[in-house]
Parts: structure tokens; C-alpha cells; sequence
């Protein structure tokens, strides 16, 4: 028996979440006195996984995969879990688990636990400790059922190095039939993708017109951020629908969050509020988001950022 971990990648190099996941389910493999064992799907080197914890690596090689498809990926984590007998499955929390988690829940008849933010405050009810009410509130969940799922939110537990074999076996599990045909995949080409972002920089309305966006980009090419935006924004076509973060565009986890001339509507914040620090500048004094914020600036972001930027440049190179 031993907990199981899908570990996510693209182009066949780990995604930072699982990494995280690894790390998390090596925490509960500890409090449990048992082994970690992850599934990847047209991954290329695997030995990284040694290094978070893995004890031993189950690889699907299958060109049929390269194209996430939720049915197709959630019967062969299955057919792994019952493989090796697991009583616990770690997942993240990226757009493709969520697709995944409910349809492998019922093929193991599992109880699922989603937006987990800590390891088990016990196994024995095996209880965790879950966000709530849009990141607002948290509550304990105890799962108990012989089979558990739990999908760790991201940017929660951190990247924690424990050393272990990650011994790598093949593995062919026997996919079903799907009915479902990829005609092409539109990717965001960013440096830093949200989903992984430490450090997200967002900008809203405030911003005048996309030509002035440079600043903002050059702001998160500082920090090594990613980009993002409110949804008034990629509505009006001044930046990507991908970018578009909120509770109707991609949530965000990072441990820093800069909005930068966003006033801070309700579904904006219930999008980022699972950020660690966030941090607001804009000319109105009165705008949601500087109830919501951990540090604000009152003031013109066109003057505020191009300075922000000035001595953050002068800081890393002074530090370099």
C-alpha cells in the first residue's frame, strides 16, 4: 500500500504543482509509515521526483495522452490506484485535475477533498483542513471512505526536498474509448504561466489602453511574475481571455498578488483571494480592494510603477 501522486507536466518537463503534490504526499505517506509512489503520463526525466520524495514512478508513455482528455487520464490513475493498492490519491488543484478528480472519485468510490491547504491534522479519521465560501473561511473535512482523494491547492504547501529512489516501471493501463476528437490546442505563451505563478502582476482599466501595458510587463519580467488582468479588460480585447483572472477567469494562488488600477469588484477577489500578500495600487483611496489588501498605494500607477520598477532593478543588481 502507498499513497499515489499524479504529477502533472508539459512538454514532458514537471509542472512547479507537482512538485508540490509530491511534497504533500510525502507528508502524508510519513504520518501514514508508508511509501509515495507518482503517475506520470509522457513525462521525460522522472528522477526529479526523487528529490521531493518519491519512492518509485509509474510512467505511461502513450501518444494517444498528449492531449489531456479528463476520462482517458482519470481510468488510468484508477487503474494505478488499484494497482498498488492506494488508500489515499494526491491531485492538484489545476484546471485539468478538477476536470479529473470527480469522474476518478466515482471510479474508486472515494470521498474528494478539493482546495486542501494542509497536511492531515490526522489520518485516523483522516481529516484536512480545506478553504471555504471563496477563499474567505476555512473548515475541517474528514473523509471516510476506504478510498481518499485530496487535491492540494496550489502555492499552498510549498516545495519541501525529502530525497528518495523514484524507481521508474512502465506502466500500460488500458484506456477507454472517449468519443472525443482534439482538433487544436491554444496555448498562452507567457514566461511564467498563472497557475504556477509565485508572483502574479495584474492590471485593470486603470491601465487606459493595452498600449500602455509595457510597464506592466516589465514590472513582472522583474519579478519573474506572471501577467494577468480583470475581466473589463480581456473583455474589451486589451489583453488575452487567458490572462483574465477572478471567479469567472482563472483563480489565483500566488503568494504575492500586485493589482495594479484595479478597483476590486466582488468576483475579482473571490478569484485572488487565496493569495498570500496582495498588494494595490490606484488613485482612488476609496477602491474594494484596499479593504481586501495587505499593503496599498494611494497613487497614480504611472508614476507609482515606473519607480517601483527603477529601484527594484537597482535592488537585484546591487544584490546580484
Amino acid at each position: 500500500m502507498s499513497v499515489l501522486v499524479y504529477t502533472e507536466s508539459e512538454n514532458g518537463a514537471f509542472k512547479k504543482t507537482a512538485l508540490e503534490v509530491a511534497s504533500y504526499a510525502k507528508a502524508v505517506a510519513d504520518q501514514m509509515g508508508t511509501t509515495v509512489t507518482a503517475i506520470t503520463v509522457n513525462a521525460n526525466d522522472v528522477s526529479e521526483l526523487g528529490q521531493y520524495g518519491v519512492d518509485k514512478v509509474l510512467k505511461i508513455s502513450d501518444a494517444s495522452l498528449n492531449n489531456f482528455n479528463a476520462k482517458s487520464y482519470a481510468s488510468a490513475i484508477a487503474q494505478a490506484a488499484k494497482n498498488e493498492d492506494a488508500k489515499v490519491v494526491i491531485v492538484s488543484q489545476s484546471a485539468d485535475s478538477k476536470y479529473l478528480a470527480p469522474i476518478l472519485s466515482v471510479a474508486l468510490e472515494a470521498g474528494y477533498a478539493s482546495n486542501v491547504m494542509e497536511a492531515p491534522s490526522s489520518t485516523a479519521p483522516f481529516t484536512v483542513k480545506r478553504t471555504a465560501f471563496t477563499n474567505k473561511a476555512f473548515n475541517l473535512t474528514t473523509i471516510d471512505t476506504d478510498v481518499k482523494i485530496v487535491g492540494v491547492s496550489n502555492n499552498s504547501f510549498g516545495l519541501v526536498e525529502k530525497s528518495a529512489s523514484a524507481a521508474a516501471e512502465d506502466f500500460a493501463p488500458s484506456l477507454p474509448a472517449t468519443g472525443v476528437t482534439v482538433e487544436s490546442v491554444d496555448k498562452a505563451t507567457d514566461k511564467v504561466t498563472i497557475a504556477d505563478a509565485e508572483i502574479v502582476v495584474s492590471a485593470g482599466r486603470g491601465m487606459k489602453g493595452p498600449e500602455n501595458w509595457g510597464m506592466i510587463e516589465e514590472l513582472a519580467d522583474v519579478l519573474g511574475a506572471a501577467t494577468a488582468c480583470s475581466k473589463p479588460v480581456s473583455d474589451l480585447g486589451w489583453r488575452p481571455h487567458s490572462e483574465h483572472v477572478g471567479q469567472t477567469g482563472k483563480p489565483v494562488a500566488s503568494n504575492l498578488y500586485i493589482a495594479i488600477g484595479i478597483s476590486g469588484a466582488i468576483q475579482h477577489l473571490a478569484g485572488i483571494n487565496a493569495s498570500k500578500v496582495k498588494v494595490v495600487i490606484n488613485t482612488d483611496p476609496e477602491a474594494p480592494f484596499f479593504k481586501a489588501a495587505d499593503y496599498g498605494v494611494v497613487g497614480d500607477a504611472f508614476e507609482v510603477v515606473p519607480q517601483l520598477i527603477e529601484k527594484l532593478k537597482a535592488f537585484k543588481a546591487a544584490n546580484a
